[in-house]
């Protein structure tokens, strides 16, 4: 049986109803339409899922969306706060941090979190936030890089919330 709730997302609050087994990643992707963060394994073995949860990583493909009602979600989506790319995108971009692409948004965001809470990583600490995300192209030394230079750059660039909007989720729009 599903449930009216309200999930904010990138600032914008979402209603839309949620199956008590639905994934956060599936309500984000199928229900709210943001498709950055991918399902990879769908075990939180690869990390391709990954959105922050008040500004926690956590693998969006195992944890229920239900459980994130109430809190603040941020999906790579959110990251760049616009049309213009955050300066941790950008480095990954120069760095050549993208290659497939497929693990990038989990990248992102586990690299995001990292910087909130140390903007000065070393480089163990930078693969360590990262030990949870797979890159199957072994592309890690481009990302390592853009994570070290954007820590030795600036902070990335965290987008404030828009004032508290409300979207109706593009599958319940009329």
């Amino acid at each position: 049986m599903k449930t009216d709730a309200t999930l904010t997302v990138n600032g914008t609050d979402y209603p839309i109803e949620i199956d008590p087994h639905l994934s956060l990643l599936k309500a984000v992707r199928d229900e709210i339409g943001l498709t950055g963060s991918k399902e990879g394994c769908d075990d939180s073995e690869c990390g391709a899922c990954m959105m922050l949860l008040d500004g926690r990583p956590v693998n969006a493909c195992s944890y229920l969306a239900m459980q994130a009602v109430g809190k603040q979600v941020m999906t790579v989506e959110g990251l760049a706060g616009g049309e213009q790319v955050g300066a941790l995108q950008a480095e990954f971009l120069q760095q050549g941090g993208v290659q497939c692409g497929f693990c990038t948004p989990g990248m992102l965001v586990s690299a995001t979190a990292l910087l909130r809470r140390n903007p000065t990583p070393t480089e163990d600490e930078v693969r360590l936030a990262l030990a949870g995300n797979l890159c199957r192209c072994t592309g890690y030394g481009g990302i390592v890089k853009a994570v070290m230079e954007t820590a030795a750059g600036h902070v990335p660039r965290l987008p404030s919330p828009p004032a508290h909007e409300v979207r109706p989720a593009p599958h319940h729009a009329g």
